[in-house]
């Protein structure tokens, strides 16, 4: 039997995901599947992930000529694998509505702010994909079992942004459409909002009550992931233990630092105290998209890595957007998009809410979202000539490189206030906490409200904002603890290429060679690059 040309394979691959989940499709800039909605009734997932599965089989008797494509089809089989356990495990489609909402809202919303397809275009899509909605949310209905009960209140807070979207947002998107166009919107949208509404009510009169569901996927499911999706050799223990030593050992040293700052003061009072320091509600977005430049400017100056072409906007946070963007959010460009721009959002709060913007913390924001954080990644990503590593990413990667940017900054300088400094290594200690929280959380048994407790004792910050924060890791395992953890194994990536290199060492040519892999993994990054053994003691 012929082994599958692996070229032609990586293109089925691709049509097939897009096949699936047109939504994705869109966000990565393929527009072939603009006016479809995904299928996931339980029939369609069994099918999906039989396609998956022989897809998967494919790649494995597939043969290459490279050691570029052996990781590439590694990356691929690996994400073929986590698809495939999610919908067969942990089964989102059957225990999460939240999974349903965000589905069909983020397939909207997509079409309304993407501008690298006419707008023409992107209407008649909004409408196919309108039309698609009542059964979408009917298949939700028929599919949905027993939830965690904070799976479906997440879902009911998602909800209400939805709520806007479809009653003010979309009218509004189809003031600006050609007449005939607008009306295909317009009559779409009525039974769309019928559905929608509909929706809610089933999810306050009927699925809360038999919310009772366990949002955790255990320690196997949890291993799984760490080993497929962030190919990570530790298991979830050893991650804890690693956790738990970070958020000791950053306490410590906050202790020392506000010491220094305010004699006297405890940390999380300082840290209080000087977020009463934030600009004015007006300028507020020109503080974000001023920093975002100077961030760019000092990469550029100090040669840090090579910064693509490509702008970013920083825009105020549109009105039915803000339930689900209450702080800020980052929207880069499509994978396969013509276009390079990305978006940063800022919500613009009421002034009681401004602390939240400390004047302290916004330069390590901007660079995280921007340069050289998410937004120079994804560009060197979009431009990659590998089409594997323009889409398939673990976070462990991505989070971890925005992580590590904010510290390689402020050994560089940029964060040159020793308040900055401060809250850079605070954002650290959220990071850590968050390695804890996910472990414990999905492993260990940890309810809800222990993980509250526990991040409001530990950062000191308000028990709404710890509320949000632990919805959002018990229906994202895996993911939160990608963010100090990723950053770790970048840092010990940088020093073995120090190692390998000695005098030839430059950090300019190991970020360009760090980013030439996109977002896969790092442990593929280090195979790519030579470095799979460890280079001495570290």
């Amino acid at each position: 039997m012929t082994a599958p040309d692996y070229r032609a394979l990586v293109s089925s691959y691709l049509d097939l995901r897009w096949q699936l989940d047109p939504v994705a499709a869109t966000y990565a800039g393929v527009g072939t599947h603009d006016a479809r909605l995904g299928n996931f009734t339980r029939a369609d997932v069994k099918t999906s992930v039989a396609a998956l599965k022989a897809m998967a089989g494919a790649f494995e008797a597939a043969d290459v000529d490279c050691l570029g494509d052996e990781i590439d089809q590694t990356a691929v089989i690996n994400d073929l694998r986590v698809t495939i356990a999610r919908f067969e495990k942990e089964k989102p489609h059957e225990q999460n509505p939240e999974f349903h909402l965000s589905y069909l809202l983020g397939g909207l919303f997509v079409l309304m702010m993407r501008g690298d397809q006419p707008l023409e275009d992107r209407g008649h899509a909004l409408a196919g994909r309108l039309r698609e909605a009542p059964r979408f949310l009917s298949d939700a209905r028929a599919t949905l079992g027993r939830p965690a009960k904070i799976f479906t209140e997440t879902a009911l807070s998602v909800a209400r942004g939805g709520a806007t979207l479809l009653g003010e947002a979309i009218p509004e998107f189809a003031s600006r459409l050609p007449p005939e166009c607008a009306r295909a919107v317009l009559e779409a949208l009525g039974p769309a909002r019928e559905a929608f509404d509909g929706f809610v009510e089933f999810l306050v009169g009927q699925l809360s009550d038999r919310s009772d569901g366990d949002f955790a996927i255990g320690r196997q499911a949890f291993d799984f992931r760490l080993h497929y999706e962030h190919a990570l050799r530790e298991t979830a223990p050893e991650l804890l233990r690693y956790g738990e030593r970070l958020v000791a050992e950053l306490e410590a040293e906050l202790a020392r630092r506000a010491d220094t700052l305010a004699p006297g003061v405890p940390w999380r009072a300082l840290a209080e105290r000087l977020r009463e320091h934030h600009p004015k509600a007006e300028t507020l977005v020109a503080s974000y998209a001023a920093e975002m430049e100077r961030a760019r400017t000092f990469v550029m100056e100090r040669g840090l890595v090579a910064v693509p072409d490509g702008p970013l906007q920083v825009i105020a946070t549109p009105s039915f957007m803000q339930p689900l963007i209450p702080f800020a959010a980052y929207d880069p460009p499509g994978a396969f998009a013509t276009e390079r721009t990305g978006f940063f959002y800022v919500s613009v709060p009421e002034e009681a809410m401004l602390s939240d913007h400390c004047v302290h913390e916004i330069a390590c924001t901007a660079l995280h979202e921007g340069f050289p954080g998410h937004h120079l990644q994804f560009l060197t990503a979009q431009a990659q000539p590998s089409p594997v590593r323009r889409v398939v990413s673990s976070p462990l990667t991505v989070e971890g490189w925005a992580l590590y940017c904010e510290e390689l900054m402020a050994e560089e300088g940029f964060l040159a206030r020793p308040e900055e400094a401060f809250f850079q290594r605070l954002h650290l200690l959220w990071r850590a906490v968050r390695i804890v929280l996910d472990v414990r959380l999905h492993t260990l048994g940890m309810t809800g409200e222990q993980a509250v407790r526990y991040m409001v004792d530990v950062l000191g910050i308000g028990r709404a904002s710890a509320q949000a924060e632990v919805a959002r890791y018990c229906g994202t395992p895996g993911y939160p603890l990608c963010y100090a953890v990723g950053r770790r194994e970048l840092v010990r990536l940088r020093d073995d290429y120090k190692k390998r290199s000695g005098a030839s060492y430059s950090l300019r040519r190991f970020h360009d060679a760090v980013l030439e892999f996109g977002g896969l993994p790092v442990a593929l990054i280090r195979w790519g690059m030579g470095l799979n053994e460890v280079i001495g003691d570290r």
